[in-house]
């Protein structure tokens, strides 16, 4: 006598068994053993779903070449399974099932064997090696795949990044200067720090220095430094800070 919910399970499976598969797995709610899905010689090509309280699973002489991954995973109650009788094609997709009954043996009443192809045929799918999947790629996610995608791009950016700065580093920079303006106070060479730094007028005229602060003049011939400085003021813009300057 089924209960009220295990009623309505079978409802449930017996429908979703007879759209896909044409014939329904048969389902009993027994007291304090659970539930009870037997699925015997239904011709079935795939595992109905399971509703997640079954204790007995019976698939016995069907067509199931495989189970989908992830199937038994949360049928965290399962006590027995038969899974023997059906023609199983052992090939990568069988992998899940194989990791299953290797955690799962002493629940299964009949170890299921591999059908094809001829090389394992006969043999029990719990006694694969390894190697015998060393050739398969594993499966990758969406996620998994978008999460590679972004790394790329992002070592991309770094490379990008590192080699902008470095170009930048071993750049040369060269600074003409016109004769005129070959004369300035060492001063004006401080910092260029944005407080150091003033709006030019539009017409020229000639910069001298004091206590930081820029002044212009009129008088462009008043020298501002000894020719003497240059040649160490150009060598120190030269070593340290990679720049050149020449003269026009």
């Amino acid at each position: 006598m089924l209960s009220s919910s295990g009623l309505t399970v079978f409802l449930l499976l017996a429908a979703s068994s007879v759209h896909a598969f044409g014939q329904a797995c048969s389902c009993s709610d027994v007291l304090l053993s659970g539930l009870q899905v037997n699925c015997n010689s239904l011709n079935l090509v795939e595992l109905p779903h399971l509703p997640p309280n079954t204790t007995e699973l019976h698939v016995q002489d069907n067509r199931l070449t495989s189970v989908s991954s992830g199937q038994f995973d949360r049928l965290v109650g399962l006590k027995k399974v038969s899974l023997s009788g059906n023609p199983f094609h052992c090939d990568c997709r069988i992998q899940y099932l194989r990791s299953w009954l290797l955690k799962n043996k002493d629940i299964v009443s009949q170890e299921p064997r591999c059908a094809s192809p001829i090389s394992v045929a006969q043999k029990a799918i719990s006694e694969l090696s390894d190697e015998y999947f060393s050739s398969c790629v594993p499966t990758i996610c969406t996620g998994g795949t978008y999460n590679i995608v972004m790394g790329l791009m992002l070592c991309c950016l770094i490379f990008l990044l590192v080699w902008t700065l470095t170009l930048a580093r071993n750049s040369t920079f060269i600074l003409f200067i016109n004769k005129k303006h070959s004369k300035f106070k060492v001063d004006s060479l401080h910092s260029l720090k944005p407080k150091h730094r003033r709006r030019l007028p539009t017409d020229l005229s000639e910069v001298s220095v004091d206590s930081d602060e820029l002044t212009w003049t009129d008088d462009l011939e008043r020298p501002l430094m000894s020719m003497d400085l240059l040649p160490q003021v150009l060598d120190v813009l030269h070593t340290k800070h990679n720049i050149k300057i020449k003269a026009t």
